[in-house]
C-alpha cells in the first residue's frame, strides 16, 4: 500500500486549518523567516498551534525554509530550524543547501524535503540530492512524465509534484529578472513578478511586433485530471501552489483535489491517503469560480501548447457570455451566456479586456437574468468577453457550508455486568488507538429490549468532538440495561475525552540520515554555476565535499555579466504560430508582420524603455531572457 499525500498551502493559521478540515494530508507554511513568499510569514506560535491541529488526524505540517542564506543569516537559520521542530513541525522545505551541513554538523530531527527552488529536473541532480540525505525531493514543475518516471526509477526517496496553481514562466529558483531589474531576488523571496508585467516584443530595428501584452505570463496549473497518471509515475505528493492565496481559494482546490484522490483511491487498492479522518458537509467544490488565469496542463503530456495568459496576467474568472447590447451611459449591460444554467447574482464581480488591451473589472449592482446594472463603465462595448471573478453565491456557499473533518470510531458495549450496575465499553480509532472503561449503567432492566438497542446505536453513533462514533457491537445476556439518552451522551464524550488523551498515530514518513551516502562522482556537481544560488561559504563547502570542481557565487552576490536571466520550455515564437521547426505549416495563416519574421531575426521585449534579448534553443526547445 503506497501513500499519496495532498499538500496545501497556508498563509496563516486560519487558513492552515481550513485547509486540514478540507481534506490536505499535510500543509506547507512559512515560519518567521526565511520563506519564498516574504508576505507570508508567520510566528512559531502559529506553527505550533496548526501543528497540534493537524497531528488530531495525523496530518502533517511542512515548514518553508527555502530561501537563500547569506553568511550572517546562518545562526538566525539554525535558531529557526530549532523552533520549528520544537513547535512540532513534520518536514523541512529547503533550498540552501548549508541547512544541509548545519542539520548534519549540528544534530537535526526533522527530515529535509529538496525545495523545487532547486530546479530538479534530471535522475543526476534527484541522484545527488538524495545523497545528501533528502528525504523527499519536490520536482520542476515543467516536467513530463517520461521525465517524472526517469527520476522515480533513479532515486528511492519520495517525489513531490505541483498540481494547481500559478506557475513561473522560468525553472523555479533559476530566474533573476527581478534581481536584476529592482534589486529584489526571487531566491530570496522578494519577486516582483515581473513576468506579470505586459511588454512590446520588437525586433532588432525596433518594429514592434506585438504590443502590450503580458508575453511572459502563463495560465495556470491544472493537473486534476492527471493525478491517477502522476501516482503510477511515482509521486506521492501532489502539491497545490497558493501561499498567497486567501482562505475561500483553498477550501475550494483542497476540496477538489481531496475529492479526486478519494476517487484514485477508491478504485486502486494500492493507494492510501497520507492521514486520516472523513470530510463529512461543506459545499461542491468548482475550481473554475476561483482565482485563475485559465487553465494549462504545460508539459506533463510532453507536448507544446497554448501556454500563455497575454491578455489577462491577473484572473479573470469563469468566462460566461459577451456583451450583446448595452445603453448610452453603458451602465445596463445584457449578455448573450454562453451555457444554460449560469445564474447571476448582486454584487458578482466580473471582468473583461478592453479595447486598448486593459484588464477592466465591475461590480453588478443588479443583476437579473441576463441583464447587469453596475456603475457607468465608458470601457465597456458590445462584444466583449465577460468573465465573473466573483461569485456571490458561491462565496457564501463556502462561508456558511463549511467541511468538517471526523476520526471514525468503532464502538463495542458490553452490557453481560449491567445486574452489576456497569457496563464495559471499549472503542478504538480509525488510527489504531484502543480504549477500554467501565461505566456505571444503574439497576434497571429495559422493557423493550430491541428499542433499546436502537437507542445505544443512535446516541453513541453520534459525533463528539472531532469523532464520529459507530455502534459496531453490542454484547449481552439476555436484558439490555435502561439508560437515558443522557447517560450515553456522556458516554460518548467520555470516549472522545479518553481518545484525545492518546496521539493520533501518524502513518510512516519517511527519514533519510543527512549526509548519509554523499557521492563526489555525480556529473550533476562537477561543474557549479551560478544558477546553483550558492550564496555562502557553508553552501560551496558542500558543493566542495562532493565533487564540485569549479564554482560560481550566486547572481545575487555578483551579478555576473552574460547570465540568462531565465530559462524556459515556454516559447513566444511557438506561442505566436512562428516557430520555425513545428510550425511552418502555420506561415500562410499568420498576419503579415509576423509570417515575414525570420529564424535568424533576434527578439527584444521591451518595458518602459527597458530591452530584453530573448534567444531561442531550438536544439533543447527552449527559450532564455538575458540582457
Amino acid at each position: 500500500m503506497r501513500q499519496i499525500e495532498l499538500l496545501a498551502p497556508a498563509r496563516d493559521l486560519q487558513i492552515g486549518i481550513a485547509a486540514i478540515d478540507c481534506g490536505a494530508d499535510a500543509v506547507y507554511i512559512a515560519g518567521p523567516r526565511f520563506g519564498a513568499r516574504q508576505a507570508a510569514g508567520n510566528e512559531i506560535d502559529d506553527i505550533r498551534q496548526l501543528c497540534e491541529y493537524a497531528h488530531k488526524f495525523g496530518a502533517r505540517i511542512f515548514v518553508t525554509l527555502n530561501t537563500i542564506l547569506y553568511d550572517n543569516e546562518l545562526e538566525d537559520a539554525w535558531e529557526h530550524m530549532l523552533s520549528v521542530q520544537e513547535a512540532g513541525a513534520d518536514a523541512l522545505i529547503v533550498q540552501d543547501l548549508a541547512v544541509v551541513a548545519l542539520a548534519k554538523e549540528r544534530g537535526y530531527g526533522l527530515p529535509l524535503h529538496a525545495s523545487t527552488q532547486c530546479a530538479i529536473q534530471t535522475p543526476e541532480q534527484a541522484i545527488f540530492l538524495e545523497s545528501l540525505g533528502f528525504s523527499r525531493i519536490i520536482l520542476e514543475r515543467e516536467l513530463s512524465l517520461d521525465q517524472i518516471r526517469a527520476i522515480r526509477k533513479a532515486v528511492t526517496c519520495e517525489l513531490e509534484f505541483f498540481v494547481h496553481g500559478a506557475l513561473c514562466v522560468c525553472y523555479s529558483g533559476q530566474c533573476y529578472l527581478s534581481e536584476h531589474i529592482a534589486g529584489r531576488s526571487a531566491n530570496r523571496g522578494a519577486c516582483i513578478q515581473a513576468c506579470r508585467s505586459r511588454y512590446d516584443l520588437v525586433d532588432e530595428n525596433g518594429k514592434i511586433l506585438v504590443r502590450d501584452k503580458a508575453l511572459l505570463s502563463l495560465k495556470d496549473y491544472n493537473l486534476k485530471k492527471k493525478l491517477r497518471e502522476l501516482a503510477e509515475a511515482g509521486i506521492s505528493s501532489f502539491k497545490i501552489e497558493g501561499r498567497l492565496k486567501n482562505e475561500s481559494y483553498v477550501r475550494n482546490v483542497v476540496r477538489d483535489y481531496s475529492l479526486e484522490l478519494e476517487n484514485l483511491v477508491a478504485s486502486d487498492s494500492g493507494f492510501e491517503r497520507g492521514s486520516w479522518g472523513n470530510i463529512v458537509g461543506g459545499f461542491t467544490p468548482d475550481t473554475s469560480k476561483t482565482f485563475n488565469r485559465g487553465y494549462t496542463e504545460l508539459f506533463i503530456d510532453g507536448k507544446k501548447g497554448k501556454w500563455a495568459a497575454m491578455d489577462a496576467a491577473k484572473g479573470m474568472g469563469e468566462e460566461i457570455g459577451e456583451i450583446s447590447s448595452l445603453n448610452k451611459d453603458k451602465s445596463v449591460i445584457t449578455l448573450r451566456l454562453n451555457k444554460t444554467g449560469i445564474s447571476l447574482n448582486n454584487g458578482d464581480g466580473f471582468s473583461f479586456v478592453a479595447r486598448n488591451g486593459d484588464v477592466c473589472g465591475f461590480r453588478g449592482d443588479v443583476c437579473n437574468g441576463n441583464s447587469i446594472k453596475c456603475k457607468a463603465n465608458p470601457e465597456l462595448f458590445v462584444g466583449a468577453r465577460i468573465f465573473r471573478n466573483i461569485d456571490i453565491a458561491f462565496e457564501k456557499e463556502i462561508e456558511k457550508n463549511p467541511c468538517r473533518r471526523e476520526i471514525k470510531v468503532d464502538v463495542t458495549l458490553d452490557c453481560r455486568r449491567s445486574q452489576c450496575g456497569t457496563i464495559v465499553v471499549s472503542a478504538q480509532s480509525e488510527d489504531g488507538r484502543i480504549i477500554s472503561t467501565e461505566f456505571e449503567c444503574g439497576n434497571q432492566v429495559a422493557e423493550n429490549r430491541e428499542r433499546m438497542a436502537g437507542m445505544f446505536a443512535n446516541q453513541i453513533g453520534k459525533s463528539a468532538g472531532h469523532y464520529k462514533f459507530n455502534l459496531t457491537d453490542l454484547i449481552s445476556n439476555d436484558h439490555l440495561p435502561f439508560m437515558s439518552a443522557s447517560a450515553l451522551n456522556g458516554i460518548r464524550r467520555k470516549l472522545a475525552e479518553e481518545l484525545d488523551k492518546l496521539h493520533c498515530i501518524k502513518k510512516d514518513i519517511l527519514r533519510r540520515e543527512i549526509g548519509r551516502n554523499v557521492t563526489n562522482d555525480n556529473p550533476a556537481v562537477k561543474n557549479v554555476s551560478y544558477k546553483q544560488n550558492v550564496s555562502n561559504a557553508l553552501s560551496e563547502w558542500v558543493y566542495r565535499e562532493t565533487g564540485a570542481e569549479t564554482l560560481d557565487k550566486a547572481f545575487e552576490l555578483t551579478h555576473c555579466s552574460g547570465a540568462e536571466l531565465m530559462r524556459t520550455r515556454y516559447c513566444i515564437k511557438y506561442e505566436l504560430g512562428i516557430c520555425p521547426i513545428h510550425q511552418k505549416a502555420l506561415a500562410s495563416n499568420l498576419p503579415a508582420h509576423l509570417r515575414d519574421i525570420k529564424p535568424s531575426t533576434r527578439l527584444f521585449l521591451l518595458n518602459n524603455g527597458r530591452r530584453l534579448a530573448l534567444h531561442f534553443d531550438c536544439a533543447n526547445c527552449e527559450m532564455t531572457l538575458t540582457l
